[in-house]
């Protein structure tokens, strides 16, 4: 019997193939004899070949919230003396999640391997990211483990926050938009046609307002076949051109452009840089590892190559606050505490100061921008939708002008 695998190899490389076993758990027995670490296996369809070269491991889209409810519970069941396996296949056992159970068990294999807990997360790189990682190294090598992973889970879970506090504060006005475009589909696609019927009947001239929407409706209709698709393409590349680097950065460059969203964009950038590189430091992890990891954990390119240009200051012997100061990226209030907190080596303690004051501001300006947006999008469709009820009624007021007038 053929069985298709994904796996990590020695290297955290992901490996997909096929192998025969008689059954799931002799391909993973035959499989860790060849020092590949299996995270999901399955019966192969018909002729035994891969279902996908590049298949993603399961939990790849585990959500934070989970991973901080993992760091939690695995830091109360260390505290009170539980091994590290024991622990790890508690939570295993405890798990509902089909797709994250097959995450938790990957590791406690790992462990049961006589792998240390930081080496077990790294084969899951899918799942837990370079910070996460080396924070739980930095635990083990100072013995502090159940310390650390508390502030993982407060990290993980504040970054799961303000992401929530994010999309809840956009939804409704998302939500507005779209059901004020679907009212105008159906007027335009719908309404609008019965009332071209209407007026070649009566055979009245038209405004050119109305003129102009009676051949929008007229070309929705005739060539809805070639408009839907093309839009559907138009969306999808747009969607992986975002998704894209090159899309990535040009996206962060227009954001940081605009004149209110630019500031917002810098200082969940500044929020988010203080937060991992106070943790590192106050994991006593070295201040240019510090800066690398928190580097490879950021995706604002712009806030990338700012720490590359702090990481090269710090390898000269200059403080980081020389760079932070001069670039206009990171805002200037948070550089200049950064400044004060290497003057009196408490750096750390600034950065997560700096950290909560600035995710507390930018939650309520998001807020603020929320209510903002609501009337505006309102003002704006509300206005186009009204536009196009007057342009369909108007040549039935002035028939029945003209009717009264004679």
């Amino acid at each position: 019997m053929n069985f298709d695998y994904t796996a990590f190899d020695g290297a955290g490389e992901s490996v997909t193939g096929v192998i025969e076993a008689a059954s799931p758990d002799e391909g993973v027995e035959k499989l860790s004899r060849k020092g590949l670490f299996v995270v999901d296996i399955e019966e192969a369809n018909g002729a035994g070949k891969p279902k996908k070269a590049a298949k993603k491991a399961r939990g790849s889209n585990q959500s934070p919230k989970q991973i901080a409810l993992f760091a939690r519970e695995l830091s109360v069941l260390i505290t009170t003396g539980t091994p590290i396996a024991e622990a790890v296949a508690s939570l295993e056992n405890q798990s509902t999640n089909e797709d994250w159970k097959s995450v938790v068990a990957s590791v406690r294999r790992a462990l049961e391997e006589g792998e240390s807990l930081s080496a077990a997360l790294e084969r899951r790189s899918d799942v837990f990211d370079v910070v996460f990682v080396s924070l739980v190294a930095a635990g083990e090598s100072s013995g502090q483990l159940d310390v650390m992973l508390k502030r993982l889970a407060i990290l993980t879970r504040r970054a799961a926050q303000i992401r929530s506090n994010v999309i809840g504060a956009m939804a409704y006005p998302v939500l507005l938009t779209v059901i004020c475009l679907i009212v105008l589909g159906l007027m335009l696609g719908v309404v609008l046609p019965r009332f071209s019927g209407l007026f070649e009947t009566l055979d009245t001239p038209l405004p050119a307002t109305t003129k102009a929407l009676v051949v929008l409706s007229n070309i929705m209709l005739g060539y809805w076949y070639i408009i839907a698709p093309a839009f559907g393409v138009a969306v999808t590349a747009a969607v992986f051109w975002a998704k894209s680097e090159g899309g990535k950065r040009a996206v962060t460059d227009i954001l940081l452009s605009l004149p209110k969203v630019g500031q917002i964009v810098r200082s969940f950038g500044t929020a988010q840089t203080s937060r991992l590189l106070g943790t590192l430091l106050s994991a006593k992890v070295p201040m240019i590892e510090a800066i690398g990891l928190t580097r490879r954990a950021t995706k604002n390119h712009r806030f990338s190559e700012l720490l590359d240009q702090a990481e090269e200051s710090v390898v000269k012997g200059e403080p980081v606050s020389a760079v932070l100061v001069e670039n206009s990226v990171f805002l200037p209030s948070a550089a200049h505490a950064i400044r004060n907190g290497e003057q009196t080596g408490r750096l750390s303690e600034v950065l997560s100061h700096i950290a909560d004051y600035l995710d507390e501001e930018n939650q309520s300006t998001v807020k603020a921008l929320s209510s903002l947006l609501e009337p505006l999008i309102m003002l704006v469709l509300g206005g186009l939708v009204a536009f196009v009820a007057v342009s369909m009624f108007l040549p039935l007021f002035d028939l029945t002008a003209s009717a009264g007038g004679g």
